[in-house]
């Protein structure tokens, strides 16, 4: 009986028992005989002394039969084994010849099952994993290849412009070497005529020398023999003409890139594009939707919040343990975590009274925040590492950042995932990591391929899910959407912005830091400046940190001093 294939027995109703005159569901299998068994078939085979020691198993696991095919120098056997020295299939007569003697056999049917088996995981895979998992990064890819065709059709624009020019060079230089051989022709051609009359002018004398000679041997003038003995001056020398040698242009394809200007790969290591299972990926994106349909729905369920006509004042706290008031983090319960340009990260509760403090490599940027959860999260960029604080107040290392140096951090109350605000060189980009600490997107670069950040200072996310990052290097918020596509930058309003805190509210308004103007800027999400919200009227002096809390106080930690001032702008 043949055997099925996996296919086969998948979609008949169910195999037939190997043994004769059974017509029973084979669904066990004999590894030794290679054929399909019946339960009651597989009890009788145990049985029987001469099959007891067979392997019989569930007819999936079981072990494909080895192909039939004959060896070459023994025709009428079966090759079925494997010289491990030799690494070759053969017969077991081969194993007598001497070329064999003392090496290791396997059982090729063993070894064939084990690939079998191996391929047929591999095989698997494809199916389940590799292909869908490969379209979704095919369709990224095509959205590359368009932006890449526009880059690219600009570089070639460039690229003829560069040519045009040389080629006028080019032609120039040319024309000019061109009428330099003609000069060289004239001057050689006059040197060589000048030699053709010299000797012109020598073939004359010969003449007369040998009518002179003729004169002399003349037997009417013999004594002229005697009188006097004519001597032949010799042939003139001349040079022959050293002709011009065209030596050609020595140089490479490196030296026309130079000279034409050469298109490079940016010295960027590339970005993996990270390769997710599709569940996981699903799952994520469904949970991420319902969670921001669930925020805008809370957001709709207070249509009279608005901004209020002033700013007021409700509280501050003096905060001990700190030097300046930097980076400030509110939890649900509403204690504070404040740092300063120390290292200097502490906890306090609604009094102001210190509950703990940590000595971290921290300095003036918002490397911590707090979560949904209660727990808080801060980065040492110094070891590369984020960690994790519980409410019970055990700390634990959460992520380990592999060679790029964690800056700013915010946990998102959308949907819990963290964004990280990470350097390294002259590198820089935005990383989410999933709650359980699981890398899902990095953002790096703009459509255009140029790099969005340089150093993010402060990292927040907005109501609508954008991502807006505290730029302190360019000087400017940069924002984009959930997918990583640039949506704006923010520049402030004349020159000199120097942005540091950032946070946005329930309404989706920006609030940022103006460090310069000692102002804080209100935005609203397509980043229309509505106000300088607080400045020194309201008593604030340089201004550092921002953060909004669940009943949208505004908390405002300032350089030069440890007070927090927390104020009332929407009603």
């Amino acid at each position: 009986m043949s055997e099925p294939s996996d296919e086969q027995a998948a979609g008949q109703h169910y195999l037939i028992c190997g043994t004769e005159d059974c017509q029973e569901n084979g669904q066990f299998y004999c590894n030794a005989c290679h054929r399909p068994l019946c339960e009651q078939c597989r009890d009788d085979h145990i049985k029987n002394p001469k099959t007891k020691a067979h392997e019989i198993v569930i007819y999936r696991y079981r072990k494909h039969q080895l192909p039939v095919e004959k060896c070459e120098l023994h025709p009428t056997r079966n090759v079925d084994m494997f010289c491990r020295e030799c690494k070759t299939p053969l017969c077991s007569k081969c194993s007598t010849m001497k070329e064999h003697k003392g090496h290791e056999f396997d059982d090729l049917e063993e070894i064939y099952a084990e690939k079998y088996a191996l391929q047929q995981g591999e095989f698997s895979k494809i199916q389940k994993y590799f292909l869908p998992t490969t379209q979704g990064l095919k369709s990224d890819i095509e959205e590359d290849a368009t932006q890449i065709k526009k880059i690219m059709e600009s570089i070639r624009t460039s690229m003829k412009a560069e040519a045009g020019s040389l080629k006028n060079l080019v032609d120039e230089v040319t024309k000019e070497n061109i009428e330099n051989t003609y000069t060289m022709e004239k001057t050689l051609l006059k040197m060589l005529k000048s030699q053709e009359t010299k000797y012109d002018d020598y073939i004359a004398y010969l003449g007369k020398m040998s009518d002179e000679f003729e004169e002399y041997l003349s037997i009417t003038n013999q004594k002229l023999l005697f009188s006097k003995t004519l001597k032949i001056k010799l042939i003139p020398e001349t040079t022959r003409p050293v002709p011009p040698v065209f030596t050609a242009g020595r140089f490479s394809k490196d030296d026309v890139a130079k000279l034409l200007g050469k298109v490079n790969v940016p010295n960027t290591k590339p970005e993996k594009r990270k390769i997710q299972p599709m569940e996981t990926v699903t799952a994520h994106m469904k949970s991420t939707e319902k969670q921001l349909e669930q925020s805008k729905e809370k957001s709709d369920m207070k249509p009279t919040l608005s901004l209020s006509s002033s700013v007021t004042k409700v509280r501050e706290y003096s905060v001990p343990g700190v030097v300046n008031a930097h980076h400030v983090s509110v939890e649900k319960s509403g204690r504070l975590w404040i740092s300063d340009d120390n290292g200097n990260l502490v906890q306090t509760d609604l009094q102001g009274k210190q509950l703990q403090k940590i000595q971290t490599s921290g300095w003036r940027e918002g490397y911590h925040t707090a979560t949904q959860d209660g727990d808080l999260i801060y980065t040492d960029r110094s070891k590369k590492v984020i960690y994790r604080i519980t409410p019970d107040r055990k700390i634990t290392e959460f992520i380990k950042t592999g060679e790029w140096k964690p800056l700013s951090v915010y946990s998102s109350h959308i949907n819990g995932d963290l964004l990280v605000g990470m350097f390294k060189d002259k590198e820089a980009k935005v990383t989410r990591y999933s709650k359980a600490g699981q890398e899902i997107q990095s953002i790096q670069m703009d459509n255009q391929g140029q790099e969005l950040y340089s150093y993010p200072y402060y990292i927040t996310e907005n109501v609508n899910g954008d991502i807006c990052t505290s730029d302190w290097n360019k000087k400017a918020v940069v924002v984009v959407n959930k997918s990583g596509q640039h949506r704006f930058s923010y520049t402030g309003q004349g020159s000199g912005f120097s942005p540091y805190g950032i946070c946005t509210d329930v309404l989706g308004h920006i609030l940022v830091c103006d460090y310069n103007s000692n102002t804080v800027h209100l935005l609203d999400q397509e980043s229309g400046f509505l106000s300088a919200i607080l400045s020194s009227k309201q008593g604030i002096e340089f201004p550092r940190g921002v953060c909004v809390d669940d009943e949208n106080n505004l908390y405002v930690g300032q350089q030069r001093t440890n007070t927090v001032k927390v104020y009332k702008y929407l009603h």
